[in-house]
This record gives C-alpha cells, structure tokens and sequence, in this order.
C-alpha cells in the first residue's frame, strides 16, 4: 500500500540505504519541510515500510516549465527487486502530472541506479560528475509534456 507519508517516516530508510547510517537528524534536506514537498511510502503486506521517496517543487534550470526533483528514494535491503520502487516512482509521477499538473521530474542518479531509471523513462541530461562524496552521478528527467 503506498500512502503519503511524513519525512521522520523516511529517515531510518535514507540513513541505512543512502547515507551510510549517518544520525537521522543529518539526513533531513532543508527543501524537506518546505509545503510543496510531498513523501511517499510503500508497505508490504505487513504494513512494514519496504521503500521511501521524497519529491520537492524545484524547476531545473536547464528545463522548461514546472519541475519536480525527486530525492530520497531508497529500499529496504531486503526488499529489492520485488518492484517496490517501481511502483512508488510510478505512484508519484502520476500525482505530479495529475494533481500538481508538474511538467517535468529530475533528479540526480547514483550510477547503480542509471538502469533503473532508464526502465522507468527517464533520459539524461548531463555529463556523468562525481557527487558530494557518494560517487558518480548524472542529473535525469522524465517529461510530462
């Protein structure tokens, strides 16, 4: 079941899975708290927290119209490849192009992730960097127009 979910929900998922355990307080993004950020989540059968995701109002400088940039997104471990993230992704796509009427939705890919996206629609948009310190990356979009 996917629900609309409050940023402390995500924070043991993003610490374990994105910021290498890092206290959960640090890994809260400033845009998180902003009104026009919304958090998914989804549960399994159990009504465990298998995947989280986390999308800010943010237009990309190098896109037209009204963007959205996903941040956040992480699985359980455990839960991979049973497509949870899929299904998540999809959930929140749909309410930007049918709720927000967003135009587009951006992101910074991790490098393991490329693939991922791809699958889900997303093209690059940039020239492959490194990442703070968590490696290779490239900025992707998916348009809604």
């Amino acid at each position: 079941m996917i629900r609309f979910i409050k940023v402390e929900d995500t924070l043991p998922l993003r610490s374990a899975v994105l910021q290498k355990g890092k206290a959960l307080e640090l890994c809260i993004n400033p845009e998180d708290l902003k009104p026009d950020s919304f958090h998914l989540g989804l549960y399994d059968d159990e009504n465990i927290l298998q995947c989280v995701l986390t999308v800010h109002k943010t237009n990309h400088p190098k896109l037209p119209h009204e963007g959205y940039r996903l941040r956040g997104m992480a699985t359980q471990p455990d839960a991979r490849r049973k497509g949870y993230a899929k299904e998540l992704l999809g959930a929140a796509k749909e309410h930007i192009k049918t709720q927000l009427h967003g135009d587009y939705l951006w992101c910074i890919a991790r490098e393991i992730a490329y693939p991922f996206y791809l699958e889900m629609g997303f093209e690059f948009f940039s020239d492959e960097f490194e990442y703070k310190d968590a490696g290779k990356h490239k900025e992707m979009y998916i348009p809604f127009y």
